[in-house]
């Protein structure tokens, strides 16, 4: 082939000049938001603020209006002066993705915070993830076994679910994820920890995951003192990763605590760049960025692997319509809600059979164990109907059969429900378990003796 028919095959191909790299300067902060001029840049792009002499900082661009530039800092920016130059930088939007993040801790962009060295990532990807056509989602139609008794017989999981764990502050929210976490069959477990408590960090990689679990988890911490970008990113990272195995084929386990303060970061952002707050405090673009990461877990496309979510939602003051935990409830597959009440008595995990449901249940089970679930939880529901007068004994046995059964039955259920932190239950377990109370025949009244049979005699 002569030189002019190799380059000949290029000249269709049009000429892009690269775009060149306008910087920028700080004009004003406000609160935690950056006012730039002097950029050409596009929403989701970050750039590098020189903070002080030799020292910068990463924040990404959340909005404009008209000349003007809005960033948000990733880090910390103390010392920063009027007039800081702003340099942008193409490609920072890719994250780490690969097997050499399994037994990693990271940050929300994909630094490690575990002193292991450098990530050996197999890619680097965009930190958003590709939309699958919903036609194409295998369904869910598989069971998994999470380890929990309570769940396994009452509130059966699918693979490729999405569920939530609703419960106020100080409930066992966490203890159940992390019980969760150790007893559930996954190929690969992604954690995010998102907004919670810096000490629970260290506590529930060393106790939930333990070493077994670690080397074959990634974990994604961006404690409460972190930036509400970095939380943000955390969350989203968190979900990228899982997407990245699920495309290999393999069986995710995605947990995140919690969503709440997902959506809370998200409001600190909105707030702060002059969004109008719409429900209790809360701007419109809460609501729309909720479906947008809950979506992108669960099946991918059949054939493919899956990805089941556990989703913790904090429920301010115990208010179930609180407006996160309500939208979250209409986007998840299910919502296991922990009460308080039950807590306070030492019943653990606190799991409030009537208020939760799994919407996948009814198509992963047998008939005969969806009856049995049925079965108990009107048990359960009955006997608390009336609780209030069979604990003062102005109940009468025998004026209603169901009450009856349900005083006889509540000793099991209760004992059914309840399972200590370092105990796995199958799920065939489970279930055996639950149709050995349901099954059980009614105790019979004892009739009293005649007083002959006694052996009592009669007064004259």
């Amino acid at each position: 082939m002569t030189l002019n028919e190799r380059l000949s095959r290029y000249l269709d191909i049009p000429y892009q000049a690269p775009r060149p790299g306008i910087e920028g300067q700080i004009t004003r902060m406000i609160g935690l938001t950056l006012e730039a001029v002097g950029l050409r840049v596009a929403l989701g792009d970050c750039c590098v603020v020189e903070v002080s002499p030799g020292l910068s900082a990463e924040a990404e661009v959340v909005g404009f209006a008209g000349d003007r530039i809005y960033l948000m800092p990733l880090e910390s920016i103390e010392g920063l002066s009027p007039g800081a130059r702003v340099v942008p930088r193409i490609g920072a939007s890719l994250v780490p993705v690969g097997e050499g993040l399994l037994g990693r801790v990271i940050d929300g962009i994909g630094r490690p915070l575990d002193g292991l060295g450098p990530l050996q990532a197999e890619a680097m990807v965009p930190l958003g993830g590709e939309t699958i056509n919903p036609l194409n989602r295998h369904p869910i139609e598989t069971t998994l076994d999470v380890g929990v008794r309570a769940i396994n017989g009452m509130l059966a999981v699918g693979r490729g679910q999405r569920l939530g764990l609703f419960a106020g502050s100080g409930v066992g929210k966490s203890v159940l994820l992390g019980m969760m976490t150790r007893f559930t069959e996954a190929e690969i477990t992604v954690v995010g920890l998102i907004g919670e408590r810096g000490r629970e960090v260290r506590e529930f990689i060393e106790q939930s995951l333990g070493k077994a679990g670690r080397e074959r988890s990634v974990v994604v911490a961006a404690p409460a003192d972190d930036s509400p970008l970095m939380r943000l990113r955390a969350a989203q990272l968190a979900t990228r990763i899982a997407e990245h195995f699920r495309s290999q084929g393999k069986n995710v386990l995605l947990l995140m605590d919690s969503l709440t303060r997902y959506a809370q970061a998200q409001r600190e952002i909105a707030l702060a760049v002059g969004e109008p707050p719409a429900t209790k405090g809360y701007p419109p673009s809460v609501f729309a960025k909720l479906p947008r990461l809950v979506e992108r877990a669960g099946n991918g496309e059949t054939g493919g692997g899956s990805v089941t979510a556990f989703y913790t939602v904090l429920t301010e003051g115990d208010d179930q319509q609180d407006p996160v935990a309500d939208s979250a409830r209409a986007i998840l597959d299910g919502h296991i809600v922990l009460s308080r009440q039950l807590a306070e008595q030492g019943h653990y995990p606190a799991i409030d059979i009537e208020a939760s449901i799994s919407r996948a249940m009814p198509q992963i089970v047998d008939p005969q164990h969806l009856h049995l679930a049925v079965q108990m939880k009107r048990t359960w529901a009955r006997y608390h109907q009336n609780a209030d007068l069979i604990s003062v004994g102005a109940y009468a046995r025998g004026s209603d059969p169901e009450i009856d059964r349900a005083i006889d039955l509540m000793p099991a259920i209760r004992a059914y429900m309840q399972q200590g932190m370092q105990e796995a239950m199958p799920i065939k377990r489970s279930i055996q378990e639950l149709a050995m109370i349901m099954q059980a025949k009614p105790e019979q009244p004892q009739q009293p003796r005649p007083a002959a049979a006694a052996g009592l005699r009669r007064k004259p």
